[in-house]
């Protein structure tokens, strides 16, 4: 049982928090992550590639097995593998909407060297089983440090080819018959994508990779038909069922990833009614 409890002083209780090492470090980590999830989410939700988000998490997953047999840093694995994985889906079909068998061939090849990794390492890979749901608790101040270079070139690569990717994002033919190169965007995009999966995969683990990188953008474009601003919302949003999952996980005994995603998927239920509502009353109006 838990001595420690909620005090609902939320500056002392923030203070007791953060004087623990590994709550210091899940707040850092957890808010890059949201941050970075918050927009490249944002374009994968307007790319319709979600499917390649949860492929890459899954292929992440292979390459944290591999890094673990060969006795190296999971998350480097986990950067290979999704990097490598997004350029053969890129450069496999140019437009993204249309990548799904190209996307399930992949994660299938992938998926099939991860079984082989496990098989052939003879002790207990928990750090790379503990992937699969997150492990934003154990994070170490190393990883903290190697979340925030990731997340700093992914916000540098993001403002470099900012415009050229929501063009083709809002329509690829148009975008193509400006002159754009959908292969060299899709290779920078799915890199993104790769780089942003690997790092929230530790907050919320691969099988949850959708409550991060995927239903805040769902719920911000709901919110405004404005990119910019959508991203806005889409980043608030993460960072906010981020926070209060660390926080509720402090007093419950529960995973962290289980209070962020029931978190995120009740907003997005709760602004689906909202909108339904405020929809039906305008037609009664008229």
């Amino acid at each position: 049982m838990n001595p420690i409890t909620f005090s609902f002083n939320i500056i002392q209780d923030l203070k007791l928090m953060l004087g623990y090492g590994f709550m210091l470090h899940a707040f850092e980590a957890g808010t890059i992550v949201a941050i970075i999830a918050g927009i490249v989410g944002y374009f994968v939700v307007l790319r319709r590639s979600s499917f390649a988000a949860h492929a890459l998490s899954h292929i992440g997953f292979a390459g944290a097995a591999g890094a673990v047999l060969m006795g190296v840093n999971p998350i480097f694995g986990l950067l290979v593998f999704t990097s490598s994985g997004g350029i053969i889906m890129a450069l496999l079909e140019r437009k993204a909407a249309s990548r799904d068998v190209e996307i399930g061939t992949v994660l299938a090849f992938m998926l099939g060297l991860g079984v082989l990794f496990i098989s052939l390492y003879s002790g207990y890979a928990t750090e790379a089983y503990s992937l699969l749901f997150g492990e934003i608790l154990g994070i170490s101040s190393a990883n903290v440090t190697i979340t925030l270079v990731a997340g700093l070139v992914i916000l540098l690569a993001v403002s470099l080819i900012y415009h050229p990717l929501l063009f083709s994002s809002l329509d690829e033919d148009v975008a193509e018959a400006k002159g754009l190169s959908m292969i060299w965007i899709g290779i920078l995009f799915m890199l993104l994508v790769a780089v942003a999966t690997s790092i929230a995969v530790q907050v919320v683990g691969v099988l949850l990779i959708f409550a991060l990188m995927v239903t805040p953008a769902a719920i911000a474009m709901r919110l405004s038909k404005k990119p910019f601003r959508g991203m806005m919302i889409s980043v608030a949003i993460a960072l906010l069922v981020t926070w209060f999952g660390l926080f509720v996980s402090f007093y419950e005994p529960y995973p962290v990833s289980f209070f962020i995603a029931s978190a995120v998927f009740l907003l997005y239920l709760l602004t689906r009614g909202l909108q339904k509502i405020t929809n039906f009353s305008l037609t009664e109006r008229k």
